[in-house]
């Protein structure tokens, strides 16, 4: 299964995501609400990535809304980058016209869930359709479950990153091959064709080809074949 973030893409495996809908379930179960998901960023929109398997639960993997503007939770805890408590928005100017209210949603918790980078990937939240103010334990086993699943997602950017480094070193194996087939060279001056007919230098072909860079000096022979006349002060 695949989440993108701001160009972020990460293929995320079905254990990681079994694990996941693990993580929702065993919240949901604990704290005895009708609620508890994952969500994750798909710009413009916030998406329910993996919610709790109860019969009274209203919101449903794939169900999204457009994120920024929406007067969400979620949103909040986004912006704010901060854990949000909300015991009953019904009693907060701010929250009682939430959309969530609307599903009688009324009290939330929920803590912003990043990539490596710092980058928003989503939330992990619980919700009840009663006033809740949710314990300092469970404030700690949520904050718990978002370590899990910031470290998974940790691990998948890592075995990323190490897959694109690899193909950036099978691309160079094949570069190194071409140098190594027989190349076009004048016996003269020791140019190479290179595979557009042009002629160029040797460490300019390299260059291009490697990346390498070059410095240029003397050999001792060529110092005695050039500079005969000062060649024992030069190599001295």
């Amino acid at each position: 299964m695949e989440t993108t973030d701001h160009g972020v893409r990460l293929e995320i495996p079905e254990k990681v995501v079994e694990e996941w809908q693990n993580i929702v379930d065993i919240m949901a179960t604990l704290m005895e609400v009708p609620a508890a998901m994952i969500m994750r960023i798909v710009d413009p929109d916030i998406e329910v990535f993996r919610s709790s398997c109860i019969a009274k639960n209203l919101y449903h993997p794939g169900d999204k809304e457009h994120l920024y503007g929406s007067g969400l939770y979620c949103e909040e805890v986004i912006k704010t980058q901060k854990k949000l408590l909300i015991p009953n928005a019904l009693k907060i100017e701010k929250w009682k016209n939430n959309p969530d209210v609307k599903l009688n949603m009324i009290s939330y918790m929920g803590m912003p869930v990043l990539f490596p980078d710092g980058k928003p990937f989503g939330t992990i939240c619980v919700l009840d359709n009663k006033e809740n103010h949710y314990s300092d334990t469970y404030g700690s086993l949520l904050q718990k479950f978002r370590e899990i699943i910031e470290g998974n997602l940790g691990l998948l950017y890592l075995n990323q990153q190490l897959g694109e480094r690899n193909k950036e070193l099978i691309d160079f194996m094949y570069e190194i091959t071409e140098l190594r087939s027989l190349i076009p060279i004048c016996m003269y001056c020791k140019d190479i064709r290179n595979d557009k007919g042009y002629w160029e230098k040797v460490d300019d072909y390299i260059s291009d080809h490697t990346g390498l860079d070059f410095t240029h000096g003397i050999c001792p022979e060529c110092i005695k074949k050039h500079y005969a006349d000062i060649s024992g002060q030069i190599i001295q």
